[in-house]
């Protein structure tokens, strides 16, 4: 729907006055914070992207992601049964195998999530990223984080965008497809409301701010900017698609910050692991020590 692409207006000032005024939003106390905290847990994706992952940091990973917050805490807040994880490992396709195993033999049914497609820089021949997508299925992937490329929205080439993504969407099978953005380096926010459609359109299960990797990540306009468009897709299909803000978020206020504008915005029915994701790696500790 090219139609719809090209009448898209963001009113910038507005929306950096809205983004302005959720960083003074009140902060919950108490009991109310610990069950926020707790929520937000549930929805991150447990990352490790590093040049020198081996299997038995995965495999410290994939166990606090069973176990992200402490037993003697969880009995405290009489939440010691209620079965606490993380919503995926999130990890680089070579290290897939090893979190799968692990957690495998521990028992437990989180799934592995792999970047892929050329991840961060989506500089890549599309045929490399297709390939590169089956690999990690093949070896035990339940979700698949792709990355678009960016010099097709800086060039305007939406329907060439829109087929690299359906074509990635085809190679997932199964598996979930959530789509970085890398909206700072999108250029505008009307691109990234742009680029959010595409992807929307192509497919996708997710879509993602950040890979983490660029100079600017997870910002509040951006994410005002596509749950803005997630909501209208969703008035227009009746498609629910989830929304993950990844990169940059350390702290456990900055975690309820976004939970909240994501009920705000999208209402509290997307505040599921099936529609709301945080990336962060290491955000747990934080969340971890407020509790």
């Amino acid at each position: 729907e090219l139609g719809w692409i090209s009448k898209v207006y963001v009113n910038r000032p507005a929306v950096v006055r809205h983004a302005e005024q959720i960083k003074k939003w009140k902060t919950l106390k108490g009991n109310w914070q610990a069950a926020w905290l707790l929520k937000a847990v549930t929805c991150i994706d447990l990352t490790t992207l590093s040049g020198d992952d081996t299997p038995s940091n995965v495999q410290r990973l994939c166990f606090k992601a069973k176990h992200p917050i402490r037993e003697d805490l969880l009995k405290a807040l009489d939440m010691h049964d209620k079965g606490i994880t993380v919503a995926a490992v999130c990890v680089y396709p070579a290290r897939v195998s090893d979190a799968v195993d692990t957690l495998k033999a521990a028992g437990c049914n989180i799934p592995v999530a792999s970047v892929a497609a050329g991840f961060p820089s989506g500089q890549t021949p599309l045929e490399t990223k297709l390939a590169e997508i089956r690999l990690a299925v093949e070896y035990g992937a339940r979700e698949i984080d792709i990355v678009i490329s960016r010099s097709l929205v800086l060039t305007g080439q939406w329907e060439g965008l829109y087929e690299e993504i359906r074509l990635c969407r085809a190679a997932c099978g199964e598996a979930h497809m959530k789509t970085i953005l890398a909206t700072g380096e999108l250029g505008s926010l009307a691109n990234v409301y742009k680029a959010s459609m595409i992807a929307m359109m192509a497919g996708s299960d997710f879509i993602k701010t950040s890979t983490g990797k660029e100079v600017e990540n997870a910002t509040f306009p951006v994410g005002i900017v596509m749950m803005r468009a997630i909501k209208e897709y969703y008035w227009q299909t009746g498609y629910k698609v989830g929304f993950k803000p990844a990169g940059g978020i350390r702290t456990a206020k900055e975690a309820i910050t976004w939970l909240m504008l994501v009920k705000e915005e999208l209402g509290g029915e997307w505040l599921t692991p099936e529609l709301f994701r945080l990336g962060a790696s290491s955000l747990l500790g934080d969340i971890e020590h407020q509790v």
